[in-house]
């Protein structure tokens, strides 16, 4: 099958990778010990066009899902949420990917999770059955190392959408490096690579570690990968470090939550990063925008939270040293001002 070549309306962003039905616990407990469960959608790709999307960003998800009601499912969801699904292709032959996670301690990640999503319809995207398209028709294309570790076909369509070529989108890449889904030991230099070949990188400061040995803080990510225009290497708890070409290295320190989940954070701090790469503000305000999404993900019990108003999110980002340092986020803090008063409180 081979892909379509039609012309498609121009977004602010697109992603592309797979996503999966969700089934979370009706009660904690073992998997072998939960009687029901409740149905959701995760998948990093899909959680950032998800977030933007309700950020008041135009977006799309490109994707492959199977011809069952799994994959509709996903497709209807996603939608939902504002983001144009018109380029996810079906699979009659594979099914939808879908896992299971127990309740657990998600505040620390300490969660039991039983992926079924080989063979999947999205494992065996390619250069032939995506619509390549649809996939460069956005001021910023996101991408993750999740979709390259996949299979050998989602490598080489890694590779053709990272690619030089004229009037391509900013390149976007969040590393995610997932030991248990590569096969071989080549999984941390595939991503190595494609990290060099992208214009915007996301990378934890343990994740550089994990999967390249480099050890030594941000600036030692910084001068393994000296190619990418913007590197954003995330510290934890402490904050984020970004590096700009020809500009100082700028870190904002992370927010002080009330921990509910950590599951999509990740992604809402890709997510609110690029909400203000798009909107040209500076990069300090880039990371707090970056932060200040992460923290309603981690202050909301599923993978997909609503983002602070952007109005809300400027007022907050705003806030001089001091008192973004006082600001204390617990669930609910995105629909209320009571951060920015307490902030401000003397």
């Amino acid at each position: 099958m081979c892909a379509r070549t039609v012309p498609h309306e121009p977004v602010d962003v697109v992603t592309l990778g797979e996503s999966m039905v969700t089934f979370l616990p009706s009660r904690p407990g073992r998997l072998a010990d939960v009687p029901s469960f409740d149905r959701a959608i995760g998948g990093a790709e899909s959680n950032v066009a998800c977030v933007l999307a309700a950020a008041g960003h135009s977006a799309r998800w490109v994707s492959r899902v199977g011809a069952d009601g799994f994959g509709q499912y996903l497709v209807e969801r996603i939608a939902g949420y504002g983001v144009d699904t018109s380029a996810v292709g079906t699979d009659a032959l594979r099914p939808t990917g879908i896992y299971f996670r127990t309740a657990g301690d998600r505040g620390t990640g300490a969660h039991e999770v039983a992926y079924y999503r080989t063979g999947s319809a999205a494992s065996v995207m390619s250069a032939g059955n995506v619509d390549l398209g649809a996939a460069r028709a956005g001021r910023v294309l996101h991408l993750s190392g999740i979709t390259a570790a996949l299979s050998p076909e989602c490598r080489e369509l890694m590779h053709a959408l990272t690619a030089p070529r004229a009037g391509r989108p900013l390149l976007s890449f969040d590393v995610n490096h997932r030991p248990g889904l590569w096969r071989t030991a080549e999984g941390p230099l595939v991503l190595l690579d494609l990290a060099r070949r992208v214009d915007i990188v996301f990378v934890g400061e343990d994740e550089a570690e994990q999967a390249w040995g480099i050890k030594g803080g941000p600036e030692a990510v910084r001068a393994a990968l000296p190619e990418p225009d913007v590197l954003v290497v995330k510290q934890g708890a402490r904050g984020a470090t970004a590096f700009a070409s020809h500009r100082p290295p700028v870190f904002e320190p992370a927010l002080r939550v009330e921990v509910v989940a950590t599951t999509g954070a990740g992604d809402a701090f890709a997510a609110g990063f690029l909400s203000a790469t798009l909107r040209g503000l500076p990069l300090s305000v880039r990371l707090r925008h970056g932060h200040l999404f992460a923290a309603a993900a981690l202050t909301t019990p599923g993978d997909l939270a609503p983002p602070p108003a952007r109005d809300h999110a400027d007022r907050l980002s705003a806030l001089g040293g001091a008192a973004w340092g006082r600001l204390r986020l617990g669930p609910g803090w995105t629909q209320a001002d009571v951060a920015e008063q307490e902030a401000n409180t003397p």
